[in-house]
């Protein structure tokens, strides 16, 4: 597996209501948490490849549908991949160097924390195409919905 980065099973107590899962524990994760987003994508978009240069981390975590993760060690070449939310429920603690992203198998919102809050004047925003020969065989598309700044990186 890729140095630095982790799989962290979920856990979800359910009941007549529905269920309850924790997502992040501050204690367990290498770096503290400073940022969430949340990103609603529709099936067939991929997100990425991102990479940090200064070393933002990110955890994973998709809350409804499902994603495929991808994660490319840049230096190494070496891949991780893996479909979580409703039906595996798993978050991903990816360290900033990798390049990530993820492609959307249904409509699906999508949480990440980071360990550093973006910075619009200064942004660790890098990218490298999704069709990368290293993990391109990865995806499920060979058509995916990207935006400008990730279709810009091919």
């Amino acid at each position: 597996m890729i140095e630095g980065l982790h799989r962290i099973p979920l856990r979800r107590f359910e009941d007549e209501r529905g269920w309850f899962s924790e997502l992040m524990r501050a204690g367990a994760l290498p770096k503290p948490v400073r940022q969430s987003n949340l990103v609603f994508s529709r099936r067939g978009v991929v997100r990425g490849l991102h990479f940090h240069e200064r070393g933002q981390d990110d955890l994973f975590a998709c809350v409804h549908g499902m994603v495929r993760v991808v994660v490319l060690d840049r230096e190494s070449g070496e891949t991780f991949t893996e479909d979580i939310g409703d039906e595996n429920p798993v978050a991903i603690y990816i360290p900033g160097l990798n390049a990530h992203g993820y492609e959307a198998l249904s409509d699906c919102l999508f949480l990440y924390h980071v360990t550093e809050e973006y910075d619009a004047d200064d942004p660790d925003e890098h990218s490298l195409c999704w069709a990368d020969p290293r993990v391109k065989h990865l995806w499920s598309t060979e058509t995916p919905i990207l935006s400008e700044r990730d279709a810009a990186a091919c």
